[in-house]
């Protein structure tokens, strides 16, 4: 049964369509997670770089990471699964972005389709900013909570519990950068307007400061700020875009209007 716009669907309508948007999604990380399978040594080295370079506690030796291991046989081949699974879903993101914004809008006319499109296409790049801004910030996140490790202690650090840290903080601030978008898909598609967005721009402030701060992997006030600058570039320049989309409907609207011809009263 097809979406009507304005209209209700059946729950089993809605099950088939995530079950239908999941196996795509799902198809193209597989996808992309071949690609990662393929690079797995060049992805290593560019994971590993935040934590060799510091310096100090790891210091790279003969091509090696000094602190960082893998344990166990089975350690290697389940790390290699792992990073390939989650460069997919990385490399895979115009896909699945595209099929989650698809299955939470309704049935999109010719038009709406189009902004679907476009939004999974400024959604990678913005997705891509917030995901290389959390690498950028690694190794000083890495440098400072290594700093608590006792003088007299060493550190050895289990490369998958390094891994999950590093992908969990670039997949968190990655998305982080994506949501603002939807705020403007929204306003688009005459959801919500652009004063509604900016109206409570205090509150969005401090919950993009709390959110930063409630992620940051790193107690220090530096590396919550430089993530949490630019979520609230995103956010007013999201508000502004929608500001200008109002006023632009808004123009479309009277000039239709004024085109209407208006019956004269007969004269008597």
């Amino acid at each position: 049964m097809s979406k009507q716009r304005g209209g209700k669907m059946p729950l089993l309508d809605h099950l088939r369509e995530f079950r239908n948007r999941m196996m795509k999604a799902l198809l193209g990380i597989v996808l992309a997670a071949i690609v990662g399978w393929y690079f797995y040594q060049s992805i290593i080295r560019l994971l590993t770089l935040p934590f060799c370079d510091l310096g100090t506690n790891s210091v790279p030796s003969d091509g090696k990471c000094g602190d960082l291991y893998v344990n166990g046989i089975l350690g290697p081949f389940n790390l290699q699964v792992k990073i390939s699974l989650l460069s997919g879903v990385i490399l895979a993101a115009p896909i699945w972005i595209y099929q989650l914004w698809s299955f939470i809008t309704p049935a999109l006319h010719r038009k709406e389709k189009r902004i679907a499109v476009i939004f999974s296409l400024i959604a990678t790049p913005l997705f891509a900013t917030g995901a290389l801004l959390a690498y950028l910030i690694l190794p000083h996140a890495v440098d400072v909570l290594l700093g608590f490790t006792p003088d007299n202690l060493g550190n050895l650090v289990r490369f998958d519990e390094y891994l999950d840290f590093v992908l969990r903080l670039i997949l968190i601030f990655g998305i982080a950068f994506v949501l603002p978008l939807f705020l403007v898909a929204l306003n688009l598609l005459g959801v919500v307007s652009g004063r509604s967005i900016l109206k409570p721009w205090r509150t969005a402030v401090f919950l993009c400061f709390v959110f930063t701060a409630a992620f940051t992997p790193t107690p220090d006030p530096i590396t919550m700020t430089l993530l949490a600058i630019p979520l609230c570039l995103i956010y007013f320049l999201s508000g502004l875009f929608a500001l200008l989309t109002d006023r632009r409907r808004f123009k479309n609207t009277n000039t239709s209007l004024e085109a209407l011809p208006i019956d004269k009263p007969e004269s008597i």
